[in-house]
Order: structure tokens, then sequence, then C-alpha cells
């Protein structure tokens, strides 16, 4: 489906620095150890902007982004 992209999450590497449920709180939220919890896997166009920004903000590169074909964006 054109115009729907997937979100990679690499839990493993988390270090809980929380920036990517302060840009996207509606993919993202935080545990009760200060560790990322990803929501939902999936999101359309019009949040791909603010996806990018929380993945981009990751310091340990822990969300990894994938277009419709497949091809990785962050």
């Amino acid at each position: 489906m054109a115009g729907t992209y997937k979100i990679k999450y690499h839990k493993s590497k988390c270090i809980g620095a929380g920036s990517c449920a302060q840009i996207a709180p509606e993919t993202w939220s935080l545990d009760k150890k200060g560790k990322a919890v990803l929501k939902k896997s999936t999101f359309s166009e019009k949040d791909k902007s603010k996806n990018i920004r929380a993945a981009r903000s990751c310091p340990v590169n822990a969300i990894e982004i994938y277009d419709s074909k497949g091809k990785k964006i962050v």
C-alpha cells in the first residue's frame, strides 16, 4: 500500500532517552523502566515527518523506518 511506512524497533538498544515519545507520542510511550514502547508499527504519509524526526532523535539508532517498498529511510 503506497504511503504506508513501517517501523522496526530494536528494544535491546534502547537507553531510555525518551525523545521518540516526546516527538511522536501517538507512536511511542515509555514503560515503567523508562524504555520506549512502540504503540503502532505502521503509519501513513501524514505522520511521516514526525516519525522520521523521532527515529533520528534516537541517540543509539534503535528505530528504523522503511517505506512501502522496503527501502530503509532512517
